[in-house]
């Protein structure tokens, strides 16, 4: 079986974080581990604390992890300071981890700042050049762009900015109301030694509940790297879940609610007596 470790924060309301790439990872078949960098106090309507661990304690978690179950494939998600983000880079190098996925994390769904303002320059030295592929949003992307993004053209030049600046394949997630749930992949240099994109034409699904969107599609990704699947199809079939566990239109809390992650379960221990 094919492993995956997902380096995040943990989201007590179980849409998000850890607990969102836990189902995540489990739905896609892959035996899913975990190094927590802070505990959240959160729910559907925002996030009300954090606490961060020392970065020596996320160290020992990462030893335990890679030197007993090794990871096919690491997904980074949530990381609020920069010490944490040096040491998350220290350990990817030491145990020489393959196919990492960083999904930026910035701000939640409900609008709740997760980074330190100095930790951006961090994450982007430290992590971004270890990437395999990084999954920024819209107002991630312009950030790390230096740019406004307000239609498909920027899009696209925002996105090869920021993978020649960073060396690392960019999935610029296209939503916020720019391009109707497309995503564009650029991979600046592919197998064949060249650079190569491509349009993920999603059609937006009427759902307002949209907390842990952005971790469950890194969380996709990274399974499906895990079980041997190019850049290409893995996106594919990360974005294909994505879109299943929001058309399941469950309808929890009373914010911004998780998706149905569970929606392709049939095993006879998922029964109701309802």
């Amino acid at each position: 079986m094919r492993t995956a470790l997902s380096i995040a924060g943990s989201d007590s309301s179980g849409g998000a974080g850890i607990q969102a790439d836990l189902k995540t990872m489990t739905m896609n078949g892959v035996f899913a581990m975990t190094a927590i960098t802070a505990l959240t106090a959160q729910n559907t309507t925002g996030v009300s604390a954090i606490s961060e661990v020392t970065p020596e304690f996320l160290g020992q978690q990462l030893d335990q992890v890679f030197t007993d179950i090794y990871p096919d494939a690491v997904k980074v998600g949530m990381v609020s300071s920069s010490e944490l983000i040096k040491m998350i880079a220290a350990k990817l190098d030491e145990y020489d981890a393959k196919n990492v996925v960083v999904d930026p994390v910035m701000v939640s769904t409900s609008g709740a700042r997760l980074i330190q303002e100095e930790a951006i320059e961090t994450l982007v030295n430290e992590l971004f050049p270890r990437a395999t592929i990084i999954t920024p949003n819209i107002p991630e992307a312009e950030i790390l762009s230096d740019m406004k993004i307000n239609n498909k053209d920027e899009i696209v030049t925002a996105a090869k900015a920021i993978a020649e600046k960073y060396n690392c394949s960019v999935l610029l997630k296209g939503g916020h109301d720019i391009n109707d749930a497309s995503d564009f992949l650029y991979i600046p240099k592919n197998e064949n030694g060249e650079a190569s994109e491509k349009w993920f034409i999603g059609k937006r699904i009427d759902n307002p509940n949209t907390h842990g969107t952005g971790c469950t599609l890194s969380s996709a990704i990274a399974s499906n790297l895990a079980k041997g699947f190019g850049l290409s199809e893995s996106v594919e079939r990360a974005k294909d879940y994505i879109s299943g566990a929001l058309a399941a239109m469950l309808d929890l809390g009373k914010g911004s609610g998780p998706m149905n992650h569970a929606f392709d379960l049939k095993s006879k221990f998922a029964e109701t007596n309802l």
